[in-house]
């Protein structure tokens, strides 16, 4: 294959969860920029139908898709929707993730269950409707979960978080070992501390701020576009031998004591 060609998305669909703003957005933009048709997903329709009317407004292809990722029935019910209008997935990312913060002590169960539903069920659930279509079609595909620096490490107050993205790197791993014979390639990217909504009291906090440009080698926080390139890496023909990885775009606070 030409090099011109290792990173073209053209003919390809990707749903990309969670992307009305965000890591996911930013992410999907670049697919569509590399030629993919979109599937946007969020629970906020509003939210969600402006994010699409921006990528739309610059001249992609791009439809919105509401549903809640933590919920299975809702997750089976959206894909019986693609199958019904033609759509074949080709490229999933699973970006959909919430985050609490508390101490372990003063955390409740149900709290615990809802961001392992949100950040690793959801995964779990949506991979495995995307890699039954994927299968029976028998043309490979690509599914991309969304890890973390906590896929590694801990912090204290996020353990429940923590919990998750370490499940998402295992989870990543088999997906690879079950599918891989398929043609899918099941990969992960682990983010570092990035500028996006979620984060915003970190950011704004002067103590944080200093400690993460400080710990990281790079001396900045990443923004959600730091992301683009590794997604459109391990959603194209580049990366048809790399499966069952997580790639951490993290300014190399991970390589450094």
């Amino acid at each position: 294959m030409s090099a011109s060609k290792l990173f073209d998305l053209k003919g390809k669909t990707a749903l990309v969860t969670g992307s009305s703003g965000g890591l996911g957005l930013s992410m999907a933009r670049g697919l569509a920029e590399a030629g993919a048709a979109l599937i946007l997903n969020g629970r906020n329709a509003d939210k969600l139908s402006a994010a699409a009317g921006e990528l739309i407004g610059a001249g992609h292809n791009v439809r919105s898709s509401v549903f809640d990722v933590a919920d299975d029935a809702a997750v089976q019910s959206a894909f019986a929707q693609f199958d019904a209008d033609g759509i074949a997935i080709d490229i999933l990312i699973n970006n959909a993730g919430i985050q609490l913060r508390k101490p372990m002590v003063d955390l409740t169960t149900a709290e615990w269950q809802k961001v392992l539903d949100t950040n690793l069920t959801s995964a779990f659930q949506v991979g495995r409707e995307a890699a039954k279509r994927m299968i029976a079609r028998g043309q490979g595909g690509k599914i991309i979960n969304i890890g973390s620096l906590t896929s590694e490490l801990a912090r204290a107050t996020v353990a429940p978080y923590t919990a998750a993205k370490g499940g998402i790197k295992m989870l990543t791993r088999s997906m690879a070992a079950e599918w891989a014979v398929h043609n899918i390639q099941a990969n992960a990217i682990g983010p570092g501390y990035i500028i996006t909504e979620m984060n915003k009291a970190l950011v704004e906090d002067p103590k944080f701020d200093a400690w993460v440009r400080g710990r990281t080698p790079s001396g900045r926080w990443g923004t959600p576009d730091d992301l683009i390139g590794t997604a459109i890496f391990l959603a194209s023909p580049a990366s048809a031998y790399v499966n069952g990885q997580i790639l951490y775009v993290d300014g190399g606070m991970l390589a450094v004591l």
